[in-house]
């Protein structure tokens, strides 16, 4: 026996309770079956040092919706849960913390860090994964995985390994991206470029006798420090005397050669450039060519070294200042422009970056990154919306080499041995203690692997590689990834590559980009802006279903979207509208009844309510399919909101309340198949609600998530019906509109007179004209019976309605209303004509000034015709 529902929905009372019966019940938990089709999405990783935001919650509400569409299609479906390891971000933390007691890392030694790192982890690093069931969202916590969990981090040390023996990794003096803050290196997607003003510095270098000179410009004077050449175009002809001689820097007063190099652009200010092999890209570049020397001038924390002479131990922006300032004093600062500009930005602490020339190991990707381009360009791998392909190729075209290794202890230790007896290098998935060449001990290098390296072997390391195991074989490739576009680069285009490298397939057909969500002004959600959004607290006070629903609905694929209050209101609206509709049919329903439908006795609505269900279906179904969720969504909230609960319920009233109970039932039958089917498709949108309410009905099963999602039927084809009730609501539509238009209350009852070309067929509507337009006496035939002049007439496609005026209104008292309305209408008419017939207000007055009042002399002039005529037919019905 079904329990009576509250009379209003308390989320807080039934999500916790629901998601903990799901997991306890194992609904979550997928096996390999090879009666089924497998589906699989493997959670993007949230950092461990994460608490769930407004990002996670869009991410995560996506992820859900297909995985529950997919199990209730049939599929065996496994969501993958996990976090990452965030080697910068979870070590900043931690020496963050210890420095509050006073202690440096290096205090403790790399061990007891780590032991430190772990105790972190454990204590604080399953925050967000306990967050992310306040969604709903259906993981399998059963396999819930860790980026330097045990299995990972094997298939981190293959994967290495495998590249290296391959000559695809490489250890080497690079120039690379520092983070002087982090103190670590890091790759070209882990440069976030912030526009900046700043200064172009002119500068002018000598010949050490002054016969000539050259200028060349900088936005890092600086970096002059570490000049080892100033460079110019071999064809341009204003340098050609002077190529292989030798210029002096100011200040420094070291002497270096004037080279040539096709990077020089001619056309581009003087045609010179300083070249500073040590700290920046293009110069290192250009040095490699021409064979200079590399001096590195910057300190690990972004201080001058040795290096700089009497600038030594300033900071850089310090001895920027500082080496102006000199460059002014002796003549050579030639001028300064502003200049506005992109700056590199570390991504975790945003410190400006600098380039420097550095030993790193690195992935050489030009090779790799070639079956990773095919993939997408063949159509083997998919992105929604396709536009972001443009971005991807842009990325995999002009990929430069991967700088892998960072300065860090937490995250997978290089698996790098060096002999410092003999100087052998050993890379190897084993500890190496003693040297295989002379039998020296060994040890192994300090640094660690890019958080990224082991996030891009995520689809495969955690269903087993490298072991070859059941899970691997059967889920593998895995189906959609759902992702930000802002990790296009760090995340996406690695796993790619690793999938054919490593898998030799593909690692997911699609991939699903979201925008970010922005605050109600369409700023970026920050802490630095103090705009961030608890996800928590919204489920606290709207609950999940309806922040889930709000973040989907009007949420295209690819598109960034503002976040309103709202929304999240106008969903729980919605939740309550479900609530109620649901109670307003289980309370009809009877226990020891059975309800089927039987067609014989299916009205003119029921046939209509089950057309529209099963084009639903169809159109969901598709929607789902083609990665339109904001669309389906919307589909679902209509159809419920407005031709179930509006339309639909409120025709059913009459057949509820009759003491027919063939009819009664047949009804309630109709009602019970079509919330069911309602509720399945609103379930991977609203989980909570939704299983809530299934749990109600008759014969549901056991959960509603491990039901059959809905098909189409060939057979629910009602055409000629499907047109009648078309005409049947536009009628009502019409009729409510005019009964807004003429201020009739609702309590007041008209009469009508409907004209159809099928008179008998619309018998049955009677009851639906009587409820939802306010009719109590209605007359339905071929041709009109009786007309006045003063009738109105409602004419739509394929019918007619005639209202007696004196249905609508009483005559005298509307007469006494018009009668007001036409006096002020001229009042206003004559206020505004008088305006426009001044000549001074015309010419003096703004233009849009004078256009408005011409605007509201029009619209009175109408107003005025409109409630004259009215008046006449009045007087008329007298």
């Amino acid at each position: 026996m079904k329990q009576e529902l509250p009379k209003s929905y308390d989320h807080s009372s039934v999500e916790s309770r629901l998601y903990s019966w799901w997991e306890e019940s194992g609904f979550f938990h997928a096996q390999p079956n090879p009666q089924k089709k497998p589906y699989c999405i493997v959670i993007p990783p949230p950092n461990i040092t994460g608490k769930l935001h407004m990002g996670h919650a869009i991410d995560n509400s996506l992820q859900d919706v297909l995985i529950r569409y997919k199990r209730m299609s049939g599929y065996e479906t496994l969501w993958l849960p996990g976090t990452d390891h965030a080697s910068i971000a979870t070590e900043v933390k931690i020496v963050e913390q210890m420095a509050k007691e006073g202690i440096h890392k290096q205090d403790i030694g790399r061990e007891a860090f780590l032991k430190r790192a772990w105790d972190w982890r454990n204590e604080y690093g399953k925050t967000i994964v306990k967050q992310l069931r306040k969604l709903g969202s259906s993981c399998d916590w059963e396999r819930e995985r860790f980026t330097m969990d045990d299995g990972c981090n094997k298939a981190v040390l293959k994967v290495f390994k495998r590249l290296y023996d391959k000559g695809l990794i490489y250890r080497g003096d690079r120039i690379i991206n520092w983070c002087p803050c982090c103190k670590t290196a890091l790759s070209d997607a882990e440069i976030e470029y912030q526009e900046q003003d700043s200064h172009l510095w002119h500068i002018r270098y000598d010949a050490p006798d002054k016969s000539y000179s050259i200028t060349v410009a900088t936005t890092r004077p600086e970096t002059m420090l570490g000049d080892t050449a100033i460079a110019v175009n071999p064809k341009d002809e204003r340098y050609t005397d002077i190529i292989g001689k030798t210029v002096i820097i100011p200040v420094v007063n070291r002497e270096i050669p004037i080279v040539a190099d096709e990077y020089c652009e001619m056309d581009f200010g003087t045609g010179a450039v300083k070249i500073t092999p040590g700290h920046d890209p293009n110069d290192f570049e250009v040095g490699q060519r021409c064979g200079l020397p590399i001096m590195r001038v910057f300190t690990d924390d972004g201080h001058i070294n040795e290096l700089g002479g009497r600038f030594e131990g300033l900071d850089r922006f310090e001895c920027r200042k500082q080496l102006v300032d000199a460059l002014e004093a002796c003549g050579n600062l030639v001028k300064i422009e502003n200049y506005k500009h992109n700056v590199g930005t570390c991504y975790r602490c945003h410190t400006t970056s600098e380039s420097i020339v550095s030993k790193q190991w690195f992935v050489d990707m030009k090779p790799l990154a070639k079956p990773a381009l095919e993939a997408v360009r063949n159509g083997e791998i998919k992105f929604v919306p396709e536009r972001f392909t443009k971005t991807y190729y842009n990325w995999m075209e002009n990929i430069r080499d991967w700088c892998i290794s960072r300065q860090l202890w937490w995250g997978h230790r290089i698996p790098a041995y060096y002999c410092d007896a003999c100087g052998e290098t050993v890379v190897s998935e084993e500890n190496v203690e003693l040297c295989p060449k002379c039998g020296q001990p060994m040890r192994q290098d300090e640094d660690v692997l890019d958080t990224w390296f082991s996030s891009g072997m995520w689809p495969f390391s955690t269903l087993g590689y490298p072991d070859n195991t059941e899970e691997l074989k059967y889920f593998y490739p895995t189906s959609t990834l759902i992702t930000g576009y802002d990790i296009i680069f760090f995340w996406v285009a690695r796993m790619i590559v690793f999938g054919y490298e490593v898998m030799g397939e593909k690692p997911f057909d699609t991939v699903y980009i979201h925008g970010l969500l922005r605050d109600s002004q369409g700023r970026k959600m920050s802490k630095s802006l103090g705009n961030g959004i608890d996800p928590l607290e919204i489920v606290k006070d709207y609950g999940s279903d309806a922040l889930r629903f709000s973040l989907i609905t009007g949420n295209s694929a690819g598109n960034d979207m503002r976040f309103y209050i709202e929304k999240v209101e106008a969903a729980r609206n919605f939740c309550n509208k479900v609530y109620n509709a649901s109670r307003f049919v289980l309370m009809s329903v009877e226990d020891d009844v059975e309800y089927s439908i039987d067609e014989k006795l299916l009205t003119l609505a029921d046939k209509w309510i089950l057309t529209r269900m099963d084009n639903i279906i169809g159109e969901v179904t598709s929607n789902l399919d083609a990665h339109e969720l904001n669309i389906a969504a919307q589909k679902i909230y209509d159809f419920i909101w407005t031709e179930l609960c509006d339309w639909y319920i409120e025709m059913a009233k009459p057949a509820l309340y009759s003491d027919q109970a063939n009819q009664k039932n047949n009804t309630l039958a109709v009602l019970i198949d079509v919330l069911t089917k309602s509720l399945k498709l609103l379930h991977p949108f609203m989980p909570f609600i939704t299983e809530e309410l299934y749990q109600q009905l008759p014969n549901s099963d056991k959960t509603i998530m491990l039901s059959n999602w809905p098909k189409t039927d060939e057979n629910c084809v009602f055409v000629d019906d499907m047109k009648h009730m078309d005409i049947v609501m536009d009628l009502i539509r019409s009729i409510r509109n005019l009964r807004a238009e003429m201020k009739v209350p609702p309590s007041q009852k008209i009469s009508a007179e409907i004209i159809v070309k099928d008179a008998t067929a619309f018998e049955t509507a009677k009851p639906y004209f009587m409820r939802l337009a306010g009719i109590s006496e209605i007359v339905i035939c071929a041709e009109t019976k009786s007309q006045k002049a003063s009738d109105i007439h409602l004419v739509c496609d394929g019918a007619e309605a005639i209202i007696p005026l004196a249905s609508l209104v009483d005559i005298e008292v509307e007469l006494g209303r018009i009668e007001g309305e036409l006096k002020n209408a001229e009042n206003e008419m004559n206020r505004a004509n008088g305006k426009l017939s001044n000549p001074s207000f015309v010419a003096k007055a703004p233009a849009n000034v004078v256009a408005e009042e011409q605007r509201k002399l029009e619209m009175y002039r109408d107003m005025l015709s409109k409630l004259q005529h009215r008046r006449e037919l009045l007087i008329k019905e007298r």
